[in-house]
């Protein structure tokens, strides 16, 4: 997948859950292991169990997007999917859920994605408001730390993450087939946004992405949240640069750099030629990192 790809599918993720149309990109399906498979498009990539009990999806995209999706499901399965568990809040993952629910899809996320999604909401980093989201969008069955759901032949354990993209994160991890859909605790490739405003931190994500590696081992497929999908070896190599890059900012508040000189003398140059991208510049990246660390070192 394309970096110009990637941007047009989450560039309105910088008002969060909106869920505005985005242009027109094809939805592609792709096997990752076993009965799993991911579905690239328009938002946050899905992930999709198939098998004799139904179809178990993991986020949904857009809104606009579900009649591709649903055409492109219906080449593995012809029923519309049983369940669809949200990683996070964002409208890139969660803008499909009326859509689904009224095709009788049951809608399962954290407490905290059922909350956040029923109010109004400012983000300050982009200095945009999100209204609440329609009932019919809410996840009807919510949960405060584990979940498992037991279908075509495998277990899929949903896991809450406190505090890293956002306060609602889950993982799940397909423990048969060996895969792990992080949700935005993972881009792959890219700079991540973490969301301050929603409860999310640096140090989260990192504590996230420790909490998959345990799971991990060299044979597991990793789905990331935007990005292709990668591996344990993936996963460490974007785990060393959030700590890299994070470490290095929280040196540059502690002498007392301000956000604007660290912005004129960029500190990562050489990792900003690999993963800056249309929503998160190297610019934006400075400044989100920059925020957090004034938050850490309080």
């Amino acid at each position: 997948m394309s970096r110009a790809i990637i941007g047009v599918s989450i560039l309105a993720l910088a008002c969060a859950a909106l869920a505005q149309p985005a242009p027109e990109e094809a939805v592609r399906i792709e096997p990752v292991a076993g009965n799993v498979h991911v579905l690239y498009g328009q938002g946050g990539n899905i992930g999709i169990s198939v098998g004799d009990d139904g179809v178990f999806l993991i986020d949904d995209q857009y809104a606009p997007a579900t009649p591709q999706i649903l055409e492109a499901l219906a080449k593995l399965h012809q029923e519309p999917p049983r369940f669809v568990v949200n990683t996070h809040w964002h409208g890139d993952h969660t803008g499909g859920n009326e859509n689904l629910a009224g095709k009788g899809s049951v809608i399962v996320a954290h407490d905290r994605v059922r909350e956040r999604m029923s109010t109004e909401h400012f983000n300050e980093f982009f200095q945009r408001k999100t209204p609440p989201s329609p009932a019919g969008a809410l996840p009807v069955v919510t949960f405060s730390d584990n979940l498992s759901l037991h279908l075509n032949g495998d277990e899929m354990r949903a896991t809450h993450v406190a505090n890293a993209h956002t306060d609602g994160d889950v993982f799940i991890h397909f423990r048969k087939a060996n895969v792990i859909h992080t949700g935005d605790l993972m881009f792959s490739g890219l700079y991540p946004f973490v969301d301050l405003d929603s409860g999310g931190s640096v140090a989260g994500v990192i504590a996230g992405v420790d909490r998959i590696l345990e799971l991990a081992d060299d044979s597991t497929q990793i789905i990331p949240g935007h990005g292709k999908v990668t591996d344990r070896a993936g996963l460490v190599a974007y785990r060393k640069l959030l700590a890299d890059t994070s470490a290095r900012m929280r040196e540059l508040v502690q002498a007392g750099r301000t956000v604007e000189e660290v912005v004129a003398a960029p500190p990562f140059a050489e990792t900003d030629a690999i993963y800056a991208w249309s929503f998160i510049t190297a610019e934006r990246y400075i400044r989100m990192l920059y925020r957090d660390a004034e938050r850490a070192l309080k």
